[in-house]
């Protein structure tokens, strides 16, 4: 039990047979396909005018990487903990990231009685809840967050990424609770999001602190039997960049309820989010947006059938949105299966992402915003293939 949450929380620490033993294990996954995609991505306003695309892309369903993961026993019941991870393309070879190495994950931490406690760069809980109910996983042109932020309040050029949908932080602490017949905490907090996010623009010195963004994040998860339900409150205080940008942004909720409940036949999932963007703008209200999922996974035999659908309503302009996903796993073995999914949007006004490129995981460049009342569709399939794990 411990370990799932540990995995939820901070994605993916050990399994229970590497703590119980001291050893630096290797791992790593590798994804390639095909993607297909016909959309109005480009399209004049209140045209018919269509484009598409045809792509060999890499880390569709997931995204690849290379992992360095260990454990220590320092006696008493108290493990030291670390995580190296780094993602790659492979359709070329090259880093996800030429900002950072370990682009991925990169953490270090102490497990014992008392629970496991880490800092580093880590997913933020926001993050890894979410995506743990989709059931497509934040992975293909099916992932949850297609629709679910908007362009506007991205931060271009960090790995930050979007404010209403966070899923890594630099300089983070993180500590998971043990589990209390099946309830967990976790908390979480960074001062610096990523990187030096300040523009030194407001103060002379842009390596203070209080030039960056602060996260601030607790979750609360009850697993029991067939049954997960959670709630998670994420809190970004901005930093002098954004307040002093053309967004004027003073800070960011966001409040996300959901659960899944495995029948055995077909495993069903439901959240709901809540997201505030407060700015200092004059005649300029608080941006709300409000995002809905229903999702189910149907095994059978080697398959698993996959499908989803996303609703997004926003204020200021933002509008509506929705997306119908649906996914066909195959497994050839316990760790390399043939995926395929397809996707399609209504939007309502300029979305983030839309049914992008899927050059990495399916998420699109801020290039591929899709117009107001533009039509989306994707399909991609491919080949994911995991390592068995390398002990030394």
């Amino acid at each position: 039990m411990q370990k799932k949450l540990i995995a939820l929380a901070v994605a993916g620490l050990a399994s229970t047979a590497a703590f119980a033993q001291t050893n630096v294990t290797i791992y790593g996954l590798i994804d390639y396909g095909y993607a297909y995609r016909f959309d109005g991505k480009n399209a004049v306003p209140n045209s018919d005018t269509i484009n598409s695309s045809s792509q060999l892309n890499g880390g569709q369903q997931s995204g690849n990487r290379l992992g360095f993961k260990g454990t220590e026993d320092l006696g008493n019941g108290l493990k030291a903990v670390f995580l190296l991870e780094q993602g790659f393309q492979s359709d070329t070879g090259a880093s996800a990231s030429s900002n950072s190495f370990y682009n991925r994950q990169a953490y270090v931490g102490l497990s014992g009685n008392f629970g496991t406690a880490v800092g580093g760069r880590l997913y933020t809980p926001h993050y890894t809840f979410v995506s743990g109910l989709d059931p497509f996983a934040a992975g293909t042109v099916g992932r949850y967050n297609n629709v679910y932020s908007v362009s506007a309040f991205s931060v271009p050029g960090t790995a930050f990424g979007n404010l209403t949908d966070p899923v890594r932080v630099d300089n983070a602490v993180a500590y998971i609770s043990p589990s209390f017949g099946g309830f967990t905490v976790t908390g979480a907090y960074s001062n610096n999001a990523s990187g030096n996010e300040a523009n030194g623009a407001a103060l002379t010195d842009s390596r203070q602190n209080s030039e960056n963004n602060t996260v601030y994040a607790i979750l609360g998860q009850y697993t029991g039997g067939a049954l997960t339900v959670g709630a998670n409150y994420h809190y970004i205080a901005a930093g002098t960049g954004l307040r002093y940008s053309a967004l004027a942004i003073d800070n960011v909720q966001n409040f996300t309820l959901g659960g899944s409940y495995d029948f055995k036949v077909a495993k069903v999932m439901a959240l709901y989010s809540w997201n505030e963007i407060d700015n200092s703008l004059a005649n300029f209200s608080n941006t709300t947006l409000n995002n809905y999922m229903l999702g189910a996974t149907v095994p059978f035999g080697k398959f698993a059938a996959k499908g989803s659908y996303m609703y997004s309503d926003g204020n200021q302009g933002i509008g509506d949105a929705q997306q119908v996903a649906l996914g066909l796993d195959y497994n050839l073995s316990k760790r390399t299966n043939l995926y395929s999914a397809y996707s399609w949007i209504d939007n309502n006004t300029v979305r983030m992402n839309g049914v992008g490129d899927a050059s990495t995981s399916g998420v699109a460049a801020a290039s591929n915003n899709t117009l107001p009342g533009a039509f989306q569709q994707g399909f991609q399939f491919g080949v994911r293939g995991r390592s068995r794990p390398c002990r030394q």
